[in-house]
């Protein structure tokens, strides 16, 4: 298993809030993040994302991987 594996999307919007993130809403099963000052985010709602998505999305929040990972 490799480190980013087993995080659900909830947990990884919640790990994002942390970080200055607002959940914006949600559109059907995407929930769609918002920062003054970095990109939008849209995370979907799955049970468990796949390492490579959440990997990008932690690289255009502009964050590195242990930064995401110390909040987990």
């Amino acid at each position: 298993m490799g480190i980013l594996s087993n995080i659900s999307g909830k947990e990884a919007v919640r790990i994002f809030q942390k970080f200055g993130y607002i959940l914006d809403h949600q559109t059907g099963s995407h929930m769609i993040l918002y920062h003054e000052s970095r990109p939008t985010l849209s995370i979907p709602n799955h049970k468990e994302l796949a390492p490579g998505l959440l990997r990008a999305l932690i690289r255009k929040s502009g964050l590195t991987v242990e930064e995401f990972l110390k909040h987990k």
